[in-house]
């Protein structure tokens, strides 16, 4: 835990992620036109698909919970507030709804993450030539006592096409009394657990695998 609110330095994460296998997550319904999928994957004013850094936050916390054995209570994010080495998560994101607590402010800034310039290429040559720059999947639902497709089941899921690739853009707080190497450590540990797990929905069902690469670490 840190002894002071005296800010040390920032520490920058810069990676690829690469989708592995079609990835979904979702955008506003109420931004659909004609011909469009029921259920779009969220973009920019542009309609370039990019993935959030809440999501982003959010999945790299839950594996870390996963991992130090910190899931809350009925699957809630932790907000014990306890210090680093009992656990890193709370000190790296912040205690859930904890208010009470002497970790400071969470450490871990995790921006959007936007198309890496060879698939902002690839969208813009999709759309130059009319084409999706996404892919339309079409699933549905089997009655268990036909075998066959149930009534009313088909549904179309918009997913950004494997290959595609997005920069990840992270910085680490580092405030005097942290344990910056273990906090850098726990950090990566989390981008790796990230890259064997799937990110967005449906990751039960092969969506959202994922490849984390070119990870660099430096300081600001």
């Amino acid at each position: 835990m840190a002894q002071s609110l005296k800010l040390q330095k920032h520490i920058s994460f810069q990676a690829n992620l690469v989708c592995k296998s079609g990835l979904r997550i979702g955008g506003q319904e109420s931004e659909i036109g004609i011909g469009s999928a029921e259920n779009p994957v969220i973009k920019d004013a542009l309609g370039r698909p990019y993935l959030p850094g809440s999501s982003l936050k959010g999945k790299l916390r839950s594996m870390l919970e996963y991992k130090f054995k910190r899931v809350g209570f009925e699957g809630a994010p932790c907000g014990c507030g306890l210090e680093f080495n009992v656990c890193p998560v709370c000190t790296i994101f912040g205690p859930h709804k904890n208010n009470r607590h002497s970790l400071g402010p969470s450490r871990l800034i995790l921006r959007d993450a936007f198309l890496t310039d060879k698939s902002m290429q690839d969208w813009e040559a999709a759309r130059s030539e009319g084409k999706d720059f996404t892919e339309i999947k079409m699933e549905t639902s089997i009655d268990r006592r036909t075998g066959m497709a149930a009534n009313r089941s088909l549904r179309q899921q918009e997913r950004v096409n494997p290959g595609t690739a997005f920069r990840l853009n992270m910085s680490l707080r580092i405030f005097e009394g942290d344990d910056e190497k273990k906090m850098v450590d726990t950090i990566l540990d989390g981008l790796k657990l990230m890259g064997n797990d799937t990110l967005g929905g449906s990751g039960t069902r092969g969506y959202g695998w994922v490849e984390i690469k070119d990870i660099e670490v430096k300081d600001l």
